[in-house]
């Protein structure tokens, strides 16, 4: 899709404010609200906007420890893979799951936990007991330093 100034414009306003009405978007990129409700749903349509989401704030909600972990996989068969990814995308804690390269891990995780001891659980009783799983590296966030959601256009 090619994007003219005025979806470069939505784009920008809806990442930043996602609960924007029409009306309010409309005015903010100077469109009547028929063209602009035409332009968000072509853009929904054609998946450049993917959804709408809120943002909650971890810590607000208990989840003060954030963990990178790294996976070493004994496999790199596309079925050891599939096994792997979904039971990843079956856990809650894991807030992403990257198929990296040019780390001598071939998974990069993001997760959230509660404590240390919820950490020690997901890990030793979650994680590692996917078969394939033979290396498991952690880091620990002290802080974030950027934490952006939009995208840059």
């Amino acid at each position: 899709m090619q994007l003219d100034r005025y979806d470069v414009q939505i784009l920008r306003h809806l990442q930043a404010d996602g609960r924007l009405t029409n009306q309010e978007l409309a005015d903010r990129i100077g469109l009547s609200p028929s063209p602009c409700l035409r332009r968000v749903r072509a853009l929904e349509e054609a998946g450049v906007i993917r959804g709408y989401r809120a943002l909650a704030d971890a810590r607000a909600l208990g989840l003060n420890l954030m963990a990178l972990i790294h996976i070493s996989m004994d496999q790199h068969t596309p079925e050891r893979f599939e096994h792997f990814e979904a039971a990843i995308n079956a856990i809650p804690q894991v807030l992403e799951c990257l198929l990296i390269t040019g780390q001598s891990a071939d998974y990069q995780l993001k997760v959230v936990v509660p404590d240390m001891d919820a950490y020690q659980d997901l890990l030793l009783n979650r994680i590692t007991r996917i078969p394939g799983v033979t290396g498991v590296h952690s880091s620990f966030v002290l802080r974030r330093v950027v934490d952006k959601t939009t995208l840059p256009l």
